[in-house]
């Protein structure tokens, strides 16, 4: 009769089929020889938990690759569609949900404008986004595992929404309504560590360890990421660099202070400065500024202009605080990278120590508007592989 597994022996078959699995997900197509050898586990070991991954459809094998000598290996490859993410990206005056396999490649997606801030309203236009993604979601073995939200506010460890000033959102638990409506593990973050958590996976940040994202849309967020790991602080509330004083005695913020970042240097800032410089404003959206923008209108470039000058002001602030590797600019202001590039460079010129400035790179974001929604749906794909990595 077997011996039942003791707790040690069970925690250390569960860090080998952890082992096993990351090497598959990273590097297949892989034979078991060739993880045995980057893992150093032996191959009766890697064989058995390999063995346990293709049966829960993790894991699936493929042609025998090229052999060396001898019987061609059977290569292990990692099975993307087992399952599927949803994201979205709960913006103040939109909503973008993403459908994405297990790798986080986009399968679908959902896009509507919003123009009600009511909690109530706002969460029927979200549930209507997420039924309308998961009845697009292919048949799989585990179905969606998980949804991701990234909302444009405070959201401490547990997950709370303590405050969306630009939604007018005071301590509010989403996460217990979108799971009692769907039955459906969900994941509630800030939407700047959603976008700086997609840049690093997906897009600018690939390959980097230290960043900052700053996500430009009607408010400003930072995603901090420091040694690999997303910064949130000791209460899980950091990031709030929109909110930065810029301006002592400046206009008055939603947030209750004055003179903050993103009253000068934001996505609103830019719309607000238009209206009262064009005569015609009253079909004026992003994409007349863009269109514009590129017919050589001097008004719209102007604006751009002082607007980048601005952007630069709140990113002197944050190179002289955290010294990253790279910022990476996103969210819907990143169309504009043509006219901010030269106004941000001359002003962190201006005003940065030339090593500072030497050693932080200006990008912007490759994922353009789906930062978020891919970086949520990604925090719901971890928390599903993570569980399966560990399953008896």
């Amino acid at each position: 009769m077997q011996k039942p597994l003791t707790g040690d022996q069970t925690m250390v078959k569960q860090i080998n089929k952890s082992i096993v699995f990351t090497i598959i997900e990273s590097k297949g197509p892989i034979s078991r020889a060739q993880i045995s050898k980057n893992s150093g586990l032996n191959k009766a070991t890697v064989s058995t938990m390999a063995a346990e991954l293709i049966e829960e459809q993790l894991v699936y094998e493929i042609g025998a690759s090229q052999s060396t000598g001898g019987r061609k290996p059977v290569m292990l490859y990692f099975n993307s569609r087992a399952g599927y993410s949803i994201g979205v990206d709960l913006g103040v005056n939109y909503i973008l949900g993403v459908l994405t396999d297990l790798s986080g490649n986009k399968i679908e997606e959902e896009y509507i404008p919003i123009k009600e801030r009511e909690f109530n309203q706002v969460v029927e236009c979200l549930t209507s986004v997420i039924k309308t993604l998961l009845s697009k979601a292919p048949e799989s073995v585990y179905g969606v595992v998980g949804i991701g939200i990234g909302v444009p506010g405070v959201v401490d460890k547990e997950e709370n929404i303590l405050f969306a000033p630009n939604l007018e959102w005071n301590h509010v638990n989403l996460k217990a309504l979108i799971e009692k409506e769907f039955g459906i593990t969900t994941r509630i973050e800030n939407e700047a560590n959603s976008g700086a958590h997609g840049e690093q996976l997906y897009g600018s940040g690939k390959h980097m360890s230290n960043l900052i994202y700053v996500s430009i849309g009607i408010g400003i967020g930072t995603g901090i990421i420091i040694e690999n790991k997303l910064y949130t602080g000791f209460s899980g509330i950091s990031g709030e660099m929109g909110h930065i004083t810029i301006e002592a005695n400046g206009r008055k913020c939603s947030c209750g202070n004055r003179g903050c970042w993103e009253l000068y240097a934001s996505e609103l800032a830019l719309l607000n400065a238009a209206r009262s410089s064009i005569k015609d404003s009253s079909e004026l959206t992003l994409d007349y500024l863009a269109n514009e923008a590129f017919k050589g209108n001097p008004v719209v470039l102007q604006l751009l202009n002082t607007i980048g000058e601005n952007i630069g002001i709140g990113l002197t602030n944050i190179i002289n605080t955290f010294n990253p590797e790279a910022i990476i600019i996103g969210n819907r202001i990143a169309q504009f990278k043509n006219w901010l590039v030269n106004p941000i460079d001359h002003v962190l010129s201006e005003r940065l120590q030339s090593f500072h400035k030497a050693k932080t790179e200006i990008r912007f974001s490759e994922l353009g508007r789906f930062s978020c929604a891919l970086g949520a749906a990604s925090f719901a794909i971890s928390a599903f592989l993570t569980g399966k990595k560990v399953t008896e």
